[in-house]
């Protein structure tokens, strides 16, 4: 940081100012008020990078249709539509149009994760054998967010949970699809799980 020093009429203000000023009763007249050394201020110091630059934008252009500035997370429905297609083509349509029946279902809405995990486990592991094919899992959309909560909360937890343990061991073997289910079965609240062939 640069420093500047005190000016001299900076100083010969002060020794005016001290001059005048009295003692406090019951203290030696005598007593000199010497002026204060030099005292050095200090300047904020001047950025030394380069503003940034500002991409040329004419009245009338076209803003660009993404920002690069901001990352938005992507929901478990994003996660669910980019995953690859791993059953027959044609049943995957109809099945994302609501045109397949689920030969079983299962609701967890209003369950804890301890008490979803295990019963989740039961019915996909019972119903694959079956030989079931199409299990319907209600997960529940989770509980509206309150405006007035001062920390934002994750809703649906178990909307959030259930895709992730379809995906992991011992349930994987079993599942061969996930998908979100059509608004006849739940919506939002609700996945088709396509089982695999049972050997």
């Amino acid at each position: 940081m640069s420093r500047r020093r005190v000016r001299p009429e900076e100083l010969e203000l002060w020794s005016q100012i001290a001059r005048s000023a009295k003692p406090l009763p019951g203290k030696l007249k005598s007593h000199r008020v010497t002026p204060p050394e030099p005292v050095v201020v200090s300047r904020p110091a001047q950025p030394t990078h380069a503003p940034a630059s500002v991409s040329p934008f004419s009245l009338g252009a076209k803003a660009a249709d993404h920002t690069e500035t901001h990352y938005f997370p992507r929901t478990t429905a994003d996660h669910l539509h980019a995953a690859p297609v791993n059953m027959d083509h044609k049943a995957y349509q109809r099945l994302k149009r609501g045109k397949l029946t689920p030969d079983a279902r299962i609701d967890l809405h209003g369950m804890t994760l301890d008490r979803a995990h295990p019963a989740l486990t039961r019915f996909i592991m019972g119903a694959h054998a079956k030989g079931h094919r199409l299990v319907l899992v209600i997960s529940g959309k989770g509980s509206a967010p309150d405006p007035y909560d001062p920390a934002p909360r994750q809703r649906g937890v178990l909307r959030q949970q259930v895709p992730m343990w379809l995906q992991m061991a011992p349930l994987s073997a079993a599942v061969l699809q996930i998908t979100p289910a059509h608004q006849r079965h739940g919506g939002a609240g609700a996945y088709y799980v396509y089982l695999r062939r049972a050997r």
